[in-house]
């Protein structure tokens, strides 16, 4: 049932057997959060091999952000919006708290979420053709483990509500489980993709997105006085543009046998 509870919550994928799940169960649900991104990354790559079949690899790149912005519901780019215009200006953290709730979006959201999709548009399709399967799994698997990492390791700026309940339950066998499985995945994707270092490709590309999610969120800390379902919403869609950039450094440089 938290599996059910993780793929509502992080998706909109309809699931017509659905119960309603209890508000213990979603917060509980972080462990499988991972496994929430196999499935999207499962659906993106099938797209992307259906649409590569009659359309050329710009176009269905774009195709493919746009069925993510769609598959996860928009929640993490609205937070990553959010996030960025709560980071403008000089203000308190209750300050930035207040631009955060607001429903209009402002100039830094929406220079931020041009900047966002052009550079993850251009790094996707800066991806060699040998790694694109692969890389289109592991996205949004290590970047939601990302935001696992994110609410088990710092703290709630708010001191009740859904996101504090959330941290509560985020313990060391929660967050244990989504990094074995992120790491099995990792691994196993690097091993299916023919690279010849697969055993350390895999953990360098979650230790690369662990640098820098602890960079964002202690920055997120000091800005919000702890961290929101935005700056977890914002740390994805960074980690998302990360492991882009990190398979294109890779394979590029040719480093760790990738070719």
């Amino acid at each position: 049932m938290a599996l059910l509870a993780a793929i509502r919550f992080l998706t909109s994928i309809p699931l017509p057997w659905w119960r309603e799940a209890s508000r213990q169960e979603f917060v509980r649900s972080l462990a499988y959060y991972p496994v929430v991104g196999i499935l999207i990354g499962l659906i993106l790559a099938g797209l992307n091999w259906l649409l590569a079949l009659f359309l050329p690899s710009a176009i269905v790149n774009v195709l493919l952000i746009v069925a993510l912005v769609v598959i996860s519901g928009a929640l993490h780019l609205d937070g990553f919006v959010d996030t960025c215009d709560g980071m403008g200006g000089h203000k308190t953290p209750e300050e930035r708290w207040q631009v955060m709730r607001d429903s209009r979006v402002g100039g830094f959201g929406i220079i931020g979420a041009c900047c966002l999709l052009l550079v993850k548009y251009v790094s996707l399709n800066s991806v060699p053709p040998s790694l694109l399967m692969m890389t289109l799994v592991l996205m949004p698997v290590i970047s939601r483990w990302a935001m696992v990492y994110a609410i088990f390791a710092y703290p709630s700026a708010r001191t009740s509500g859904l996101g504090k309940e959330r941290k509560q339950a985020a313990d060391w066998l929660r967050f244990t489980i989504a990094t074995l499985i992120t790491l099995a995945v990792a691994i196993g994707l690097a091993w299916l993709a023919n690279i010849t270092y697969f055993y350390l490709v895999g953990p360098a590309m979650v230790f690369g997105i662990w640098m820098i999610t602890i960079a964002m969120a202690t920055y997120f800390k000091h800005k919000f006085s702890g961290l929101t379902g935005d700056t977890y919403g914002a740390i994805n869609e960074v980690a998302e543009v990360c492991v882009l950039i990190i398979v294109c450094l890779l394979a590029y440089n040719q480093w760790l046998g990738v070719v």
